[in-house]
């Protein structure tokens, strides 16, 4: 039976809306008290379709047919609706979207805001009452959970909706949010449970986990995605990583010139910063109408160039993925995307920024920053086109998260182990949790574990007679606050300016380990400007503005993305296609000089054959070998073919891995052709041979950085006050070495190697490519000189010991040989120098070395070696 209007479409029809079927189909599944997960487009309109679900059912609507009551005096409804965000940059924007109807219709509702930006005097009145709708992180809102009146303050909580799902699906902050709704339905049974995603590959999985049974809506909306590339007028048959980039600046240039507003989406804040310097370069008139966001600036500078770009104020936007999520910026006509993607999921999220809302289209332009990133672009026209989304899956039982949340329980109250249980056993990745793991973490924070028992600051919390779980000492209770969450990276440095009063404005914040590498009167680049360092103090980098052009480029980790499965086999079935002769579209037919040449010098990848290159040179014996796989599977791969092929006989390797495949360089003597198919052989113990191949320990003791972070074992310091880098790895190191001296059977131990080979090695895949590669026909050629494909392998093992001067240098005598072999039909430009797109550090100017005719000499090769 159909429903009677309700304000919300009388709303709707005010603005001269209509709802679509799915907005209508949430309202009836709230209405009827169920949970559900939200899947549909970018800019489709899901945070109204669950906003308004949520007044319709909870808020005391004005009568239909009559004007809006005059708000009242009484104070607003009490926390009625959690909505839950994975970004601080998004809840300002989600906060104005949901006040405009409660204005209109004059519904006394307040909004509230909970995040790590959130000031100490909105906190201290949140602590006093809290909005009847509040929009926090997961880290926010474990920590309110710690309040002694948790359950009192979330006595009305009756709705919670995750906003971007997607992104917290597959990582522990994911799992600290299980944790987080396993404690809140404990308290409310009937807690309404809402997921909002735009780009899932495995929507069941991805409801499973938010919500044991809901509804499944899909917004299957008409969305206009265009996706196409920005074509160089040429490429080289020898492409390397970096070479193109900024060559593409004027066509870049031209593009933004013809548009109203643009986002240029860059992977890393590095390229941010070198692709916002060179736009103003180019552009000197476009100072103030262009900006640079990404998570290292200072807030005030992201909220301004937030709320300009919504304003329209802003011509153009370099950013990261820091406003890849959910911020509504209408006025954004089209985005685009420096170098490939790398994914179809993150490509599809980034488009959707450009023409956020109902009926606009959405553009998404690629720009290669070398030339095989075309073979990319075209690929990811075809996954996007068929909606060949990624699958994102939640982490299970990751103990570090688990004995945080249980020393936070503990202050909110205390807690009764068998009743723990259940409630951790509720929350998805927790649901085969032992006995055995259970009592360990209850040790664990009782007194840290078997090595531990003799520190007092190790008791985080322990039962009194009656079974309570608490938190004895406060101040221990002070630092676990300060330490609540599951995101960690390497200690950072704020960037102010330097006055002769002290220190002036803020800048944001750089990491520790890229200062360390300076020296006062060094120049570097941050916010779109060169700085010369000053002085480090107290935590602090006081800088001045500088006037020479050379500078180094900050690097932030977790700068290079993995290709992901559906883009890589998207791209194998472009090689098919051009081995057929078939060069259907215009990227292709722009890459068929470099793929020809491929062809004639050995062969083209493909879905049904393995290609593996031979070439002995005067470095060695060399493999080459193309598994499409993304860089971290090639890793473990490569260093697992090394380990094998080592077994006979003594052997050292060095090795290079791209997205596209992976190099081994053999001083000795090595018949690659005759011991690879062995090699490659499927193996009942590839675990163990892993493990072996790889120096497992140092990888294990990097992992448990993080995870002695998590747990608490580390304590990262006081506001104002923070550890450095150096002390945090000193002590997580520390611990790492008593743990397997004395406490060998610590899980927070295996959950560093389990991470390792899940997350680093990507071990689930690495097993799935070696069975795929066993159906495939192993296509084995020997070559006289390094191929198109060849040659980025060979450029990534030159970029680990030799400088950006002398790998330019070396660089333009190898293709200028290559291209010399390969005849005429290259394109011909000046030759290649090292772009100031490279990721890394410039180095410092140094002398060349001098031979007796008074010509510098050339570099030295030291290739880096494994030995097996």
């Amino acid at each position: 039976m159909a429903r009677a209007p309700c304000p919300s479409s009388l709303w709707f029809a005010s603005r001269g809306w209509k709802p679509f079927a799915f907005q209508k189909e949430v309202w009836q599944a709230l209405h009827d008290g169920d949970s559900g997960l939200l899947h549909a487009s970018t800019g489709a309109g899901k945070t109204y379709a669950v906003w308004f679900a949520a007044l319709d059912r909870f808020a005391q609507m004005p009568a239909i047919g009559t004007a809006a009551p005059p708000r009242r005096t009484s104070p607003p409804a009490p926390l009625t609706v959690l909505w839950i965000t994975p970004m601080r940059a998004l809840a300002a924007d989600t906060a104005r979207a949901l006040q405009a109807p409660l204005d209109d219709l004059q519904i006394n509702w307040s909004i509230g805001q909970r995040t790590g930006d959130t000031g100490s005097a909105e906190r201290a009145r949140q602590g006093r009452r809290l909005p009847s709708a509040l929009i926090t992180t997961p880290e926010s809102l474990t920590l309110l959970l710690t309040r002694a009146d948790a359950r009192e303050a979330f006595a009305h909580l009756s709705m919670v909706v995750v906003d971007e799902w997607h992104e917290l699906l597959g990582n522990k902050r994911g799992v600290q949010l299980q944790l987080a709704l396993a404690r809140l339905h404990l308290w409310n049974p009937q807690l309404l449970v809402w997921g909002l995603s735009a780009t899932l590959g495995n929507l069941a999985h991805a409801q499973q986990v938010l919500m044991p049974a809901g509804r499944l809506v899909q917004g299957k909306l008409p969305k206009d995605l265009r996706i196409d590339t920005l074509l160089p007028p040429g490429l080289e048959r020898f492409p390397w990583a970096g070479h193109l980039g900024l060559r593409m600046l004027p066509q870049v240039v031209a593009e933004l010139d013809a548009s109203s507003t643009a986002l240029v989406f860059t992977n890393t804040r590095s390229q941010a910063e070198i692709w916002y310097q060179a736009l103003l370069d180019a552009r000197p008139d476009w100072a103030g109408l262009i900006a640079l966001h990404h998570g290292s600036l200072s807030r005030e500078v992201r909220d301004w160039v937030e709320l300009a770009l919504k304003e329209g104020r802003l011509k153009a936007v370099v950013c990261t993925s820091s406003l890849d999520l959910g911020v509504d910026f209408l006025p954004v006509e089209r985005v685009l995307q420096i170098g490939s993607p790398k994914g179809v999921a993150r490509l599809m999220q980034r488009a959707g920024r450009s023409g956020h809302a109902p009926g606009r289209p959405s553009r998404a332009t690629l720009v290669p920053t070398h030339s095989l990133e075309l073979l990319e672009a075209a690929a990811a026209q075809t996954a996007v086109a068929e909606r060949k989304v990624e699958a994102r899956l939640s982490p299970e039982k990751p103990l570090d998260v688990l004995v945080q949340h249980l020393v936070s329980m503990a202050l909110a109250g205390g807690f009764f182990a068998e009743a723990m249980l259940a409630e951790v056993r509720s929350a998805w990745a927790y649901r085969e949790l032992s006995d055995e793991e259970w009592q360990w973490a209850l040790a664990f924070i009782r007194h840290g574990g078997h090595s531990l028992t003799a520190y007092p600051d190790y008791r985080r919390a322990e039962p009194d007679a009656d079974g309570l779980w608490q938190v004895p000492d406060a101040r221990l209770a002070r630092r676990h606050r300060m330490s609540i969450g599951t995101i960690v990276s390497d200690a950072s440095l704020a960037v102010r300016y330097w006055t002769r009063g002290g220190a002036g404005g803020s800048l944001g914040s750089v990491e520790e380990g890229f200062i360390a590498r300076l020296r006062p009167g060094d120049v570097f680049l941050f916010a779109g400007r060169p700085l010369e360092l000053v002085r480090v103090e107290n935590m602090t980098v006081f800088v001045r503005r500088a006037t020479s052009k050379k500078a180094a480029i900050p690097r932030w980790n977790g700068g290079r993305m993995p290709l992901s499965s559906e883009l890589a086999d998207a791209v194998l079935v472009k090689l098919d296609a051009a081995a057929r002769d078939d060069y259907a579209s215009a990227e292709m037919r722009l890459l068929r000089p470099l793929l020809e040449v491929q062809q004639q010098w050995s062969a083209l990848p493909g879905e049904s054959t393995l290609l593996a290159e031979v070439l002995k040179s005067r470095e060695g014996w060399h493999l080459f070998l193309y598994p499409f796989a993304g860089r971290s599977v090639h890793l473990g791969l490569a260093s697992l073919l090394a380990w094998r092929l080592a077994r006979s006989q003594p052997l050292s390797f060095s090795i290079a891995v791209n997205d596209y495949g992976l190099e081994l360089l053999c001083a000795s003597p090595v018949d690659f052709a005759e011991t690879l198919p062995a090699a490659l052989a499927a193996s009942d113990e590839l675990l163990n041979e892993i493990l072996a191949s790889l120096n497992a320990g140092e990888l294990a003791r990097r992992r448990f950085r993080e995870i002695a972070r998590i747990a608490g074992l580390v304590f990262t310091g006081y506001p104002g006050a923070p550890k450095s880098t150096r002390q945090l790895q000193a002590s997580s190191g520390l611990f790492f070495d008593v743990f397997q001296q004395h406490d060998p059977g610590n899980l927070l131990l295996s959950q560093a190697q389990q991470e390792v080979l899940r997350q680093e090695l990507d071990v689930q895949r690495l097993q799935q490519t070696l069975q795929r590669l066993q159906a495939l026909q192993l296509d084995i050629r020997p070559i006289k000189r390094a191929t198109p494909f060849a040659f980025p392998l060979l450029v990534e093992r030159f970029r680990e010991s030799l400088s950006s001067e002398k790998l330019a240098e070396r660089i333009k005598r190898m293709v200028a040989d290559l291209e010399k072999a390969a005849g005429p039909g290259g394109y011909q430009t000046d030759a290649p120098g090292f772009a100031i797109d490279d990721e890394r550090p410039m180095p410092r100017k140094r002398t060349p070395r001098q031979g007796k005719d008074g010509k510098p000499r050339p570099p030295k090769h030291r290739p880096q070696k494994k030995t097996l």
